[in-house]
């Protein structure tokens, strides 16, 4: 069977008894080719280049000699992709075919035969592991340092220089993903090149090396300064081709350790999360953040939270409470519903605000649990109300785009509503409306599928995320909730109401009732129900209350 892995070696020498003499001795492990002269041995390497492992390279040949055939491959960058041993028997001629690239010589008269495919071997080995090195070392998109070598390098640079003070920066192109799907992977490509492209013009004024890490976050290991700003203008002037300066949405962290008390990794890790604080700034704030002590206290805080999660959860000390929901339609508001809500009464920090633990758990894969716990809760409190008040307060559950992505989600719905004796409208389901923009059409596909059992799903947050009104008319929903946002600044005649009118009568166009939140004072919660609002949530009527309260608006 032949050897899918043979290695080719090119003889190259005028002389017919020298290229058989070494022919001889090397074919016992390899293929050989041969070149009388080096004009035929450029024409095989063009040729044959690809299955050529080593070229045996005399100096001395008419027509064109060793030396103008290293200058050759060198010109052409050949002398990178296949290695050369020179044959000569004069010591300065050695000296000058390494400086143009050879990686080794063998002298006449030649050596033993051991000696000579040893040395073949071991240069072909040499060659072969350095390019498997070189090609792991570089990011194959923005030929900057692939992870494992920047961090390798950055370490390595600690220890020549244990007394300069360097800053680990983090350079991340905000929603970058938006990007990819309105314009494109290629597109996407050319943004991550573009910003390569301004690192290292950045690093050649301050020093420094730079790595890709992953998708749009770029690492940056550099002497320390007291602002950044120089590397932000290169990469932003490498994307003004390519991009409007209001479409340039990028964000730095910074993390300085003069003392070296962390690991390398842990370092970017604060850089990453000082950057990610940047993830929701607005127009007109830093596009910089440094890492500081009040960081440091909520990575602890944070840390602190998802060591106790599971503990948490096994103890009950998620409570869920309830804010009530109001028809406003007739004379007299009416209870209609609820919204399940969840509190965290931890034994030692006390009450844990919900904006502190669930956007950590979103990022750290956890709120699934957590919301199956809320839904488990909310199904036997309907069942609690049903039996010892007579009547049925429908509760609506949040749902996140990382519960719908889970296959067993409606499974799990119509068996706790069936394990307490509800019916599908009992429980009724609030999606947010981000959670529409990620995945369309399985969101699609999911919402149907509940619908048809008959759930009603209402579109949380509207108007806090993108292509809203658009997505009003391809998306099954039963019930818009206006976020609180919309209500905020509402005045008679104001364009923030005029914009609430505006939602109110598409809403209506569609057949769909509009659930106000946030309302907090009589004036707002006149104001929508003269414009046409179905439902008020908020602290008008209460806020959010243990299940023991709720009888009294009942």
């Amino acid at each position: 069977m032949e050897d899918l892995f043979e290695r080719t070696i090119l003889i190259v020498d005028d002389e017919s008894i020298n290229r058989e003499l070494l022919g001889n001795i090397i074919q016992s492990e390899y293929k050989v080719i041969y070149a009388s002269d080096g004009k035929e041995a450029l024409e095989k390497i063009h040729s044959e280049g690809n299955t050529i492992s080593l070229v045996l390279l005399d100096l001395l040949m008419p027509v064109m000699n060793g030396n103008e055939v290293l200058k050759t491959m060198n010109d052409e960058g050949i002398i990178n992709e296949i290695p050369v041993i020179v044959l000569t028997s004069e010591k300065l001629s050695e000296i000058e075919s390494l400086k143009l690239g050879a990686a080794d010589f063998l002298t006449k008269p030649y050596d033993l035969p051991e000696v000579i495919l040893a040395r073949v071997r071991h240069s072909i080995q040499l060659f072969e592991h350095s390019k498997i090195i070189h090609a792991t070392e570089f990011d194959k998109l923005t030929l900057l340092y692939s992870p494992e070598f920047f961090f390798e390098y950055a370490s390595q640079f600690d220890q020549r220089f244990p007394d300069k003070v360097m800053d680990a920066v983090v350079v991340n192109f905000t929603r970058f993903h938006l990007l990819n799907e309105l314009k494109g992977r290629s597109f996407g490509d050319e943004i991550l090149n573009a910003m390569a492209d301004g690192i290292r013009k950045a690093l050649l004024k301050t020093g420094g090396i730079a790595g890709r890490n992953e998708a749009d976050f770029f690492y940056l290991y550099v002497p320390h300064d007291e602002n950044h700003n120089i590397l932000l203008d290169k990469i932003k002037e490498s994307l003004s081709p390519l991009l409007k300066p209001s479409e340039i949405r990028l964000r730095l962290g910074v993390y300085s350790d003069s003392e070296h008390k962390f690991a390398m990794t842990q370092r970017f890790d604060h850089a990453v999360q000082a950057c990610n604080s940047l993830r929701n700034k607005t127009s007109g704030d830093s596009d910089i953040c440094i890492y500081d002590d009040k960081m440091a206290e909520k990575e602890v805080f944070d840390a602190h939270l998802l060591q106790d999660f599971e503990a948490a959860i096994e103890q009950k000390q998620f409570q869920v409470n309830y804010q009530p929901k109001f028809n406003i339609k007739g004379n007299k508001p009416v209870l209609c519903s609820a919204e399940a809500l969840v509190r965290w009464i931890h034994p030692e920090l006390g009450f844990v605000r919900p904006d502190l633990f669930i956007p950590l758990f979103e990022e750290n894969g956890l709120v699934t649990k957590l919301d199956r716990y809320v839904w488990e809760e909310a199904a036997r409190q309907i069942a609690a109300w049903k039996k010892e008040l007579g009547v049925t307060i429908p509760v609506s559950v949040n749902v996140s785009r990382v519960d719908i992505a889970a296959p067993d989600m409606t499974d799990f719905i119509t068996k706790i509503v069936k394990e307490n004796g509800l019916s599908a409208s009992e429980y009724m389901l609030e999606i947010t409306e981000s959670a529409y923009t990620s995945d369309s059409k399985h969101i699609v596909e999911v919402i149907e599928n509940l619908r048809k059992l008959g759930h009603k799903v209402e579109m949380d947050d509207f108007g806090s995320g993108y292509s809203s009104l658009n997505m009003l008319t391809a998306m099954p929903i039963d019930v818009l909730k206006m976020d609180k946002a919309f209500i905020r600044n509402i005045q008679p005649g104001n364009k923030e109401m005029k914009l609430v009118e505006l939602v109110l009568d598409i809403a209506k166009n569609l057949g769909v009732p509009v659930v106000a939140e946030g309302v907090e004072t009589e004036e707002e919660l006149n104001m929508l129900k003269a414009a046409g609002c179905d439902i008020i949530q908020g602290y008008y009527f209460s806020k959010p209350i243990p299940p023991s309260e709720m009888e009294k608006f009942v």
